[in-house]
């Protein structure tokens, strides 16, 4: 029995019910691929039913403001996939009467649609053969066939698309692509496969070399940046504060945020007034320290070593939002946790 015939008989026994498997709506799977990059489906799930609960169809989601997307995002991370989204929903509709391409080269010039997405929707919607190399393709792949490759190498990148082409089931590959990427996640999966009960075990050569948990290769480029963080949350005798929306391309680009001094290292309650002294907008009556520990928010590429300083006022000036109303405001996750635990 071949590679792809066995991923298929895997797939029939063992495929979870999911919302996206019911469907070849090009509109409903793009979203929860978008949806389900670097976010686990467990994670993913309720956002997927809230988004189309909002966004029944492109044109809704074209015509939405990109506050109530971010706002919708909120907690999934990687905001640029929901701006990317947002403007993709534009593009679909503005420049394809609302129909998304039916090819593999039209939905990759689709904003925010690299080769993993466009070939998940093109087999997946329109039953075109092509191969999706996600991470547990990759690692399926890798394992099985003993391949040492860095994924995240060009000639690695380019070798494992070339193999996903070679195995894949082209007469049904659309059970085949969801089955190996499903078979990724629950039977081979990163840290506890299953190999005594896997029906590739008698012929995968990590299993034979015992390099199950050496394989796949990632070169590791990515050195992480500390940075300190302090969010100067201010809070008037109106129960008002002051929220500001990030500019610039950087991490949660138009979300919103309480003024923020970032600083070069962890700074103390004498430091921060020092900084301060001159530069607050409004007369500042205490300045109390929330967490003396500071909470360590980790990104991809980033630790924020945060802290929440509580400055009160009497009055704050026009630009004032009241508290109850701070949590229509998409904030990045950090944010919404703090804005839940502070009582006032």
């Amino acid at each position: 029995m071949s590679f792809s015939q066995k991923i298929l008989d895997w797939y029939q026994i063992h495929k979870r019910d999911l919302p996206w498997r019911s469907t070849v709506d090009p509109y409903k799977i793009w979203i929860s691929e978008i949806m389900l990059q670097q976010t686990r489906v467990a994670q993913g799930m309720p956002y997927y039913h809230k988004f189309l609960e909002n966004f029944p169809t492109v044109h809704d989601l074209a015509n939405a403001s990109e506050e109530k997307v971010l706002k919708l995002w909120q907690g999934l991370g990687y905001y640029s996939r929901a701006r990317n989204l947002h403007a993709t929903a534009k593009m679909v509709v503005d420049d394809h009467k609302g129909n998304f391409p039916d090819t593999y080269n039209g939905l990759k010039a689709l904003k925010g649609v690299g080769d993993y997405t466009a070939s998940a929707i093109a087999s997946i919607c329109f039953d075109i053969p092509e191969p999706v190399v996600d991470g547990n393709v990759y690692r399926v792949l890798s394992r099985y066939f003993g391949v040492d490759l860095p994924i995240n190498s060009t000639q690695g990148v380019k070798y494992f698309k070339d193999l996903a082409r070679e195995v894949m089931d082209v007469k049904n590959i659309r059970d085949y692509n969801q089955g190996i990427m499903e078979f990724g996640a629950m039977q081979c999966a990163p840290k506890n496969p299953d190999c005594e009960g896997c029906p590739l075990n008698e012929s995968c050569v990590a299993l034979k070399e015992n390099r199950v948990f050496q394989l796949p290769i990632k070169i590791n480029k990515t050195k992480v940046r500390q940075r300190y963080f302090n969010y100067l949350v201010y809070l008037d005798g109106n129960k008002r504060t002051i929220l500001e929306q990030r500019q610039g391309k950087g991490i949660w680009q138009n979300l919103y945020q309480f003024p923020l001094l970032e600083t070069e290292d962890l700074i103390e309650h004498k430091e921060l007034t020092q900084i301060l002294n001159g530069k607050l907008k409004d007369a500042v009556n205490t300045v109390v320290l929330y967490n003396k520990e500071p909470i360590v928010h980790k990104l991809s590429h980033q630790h924020l070593h945060t802290r929440f300083w509580i400055l009160e006022t009497d009055e704050l000036n026009s630009e004032g939002i009241p508290w109850k109303k701070v949590h229509n405001y998409p904030v990045p996750v950090l944010l919404a946790d703090f804005i839940k635990t502070f009582k006032i």
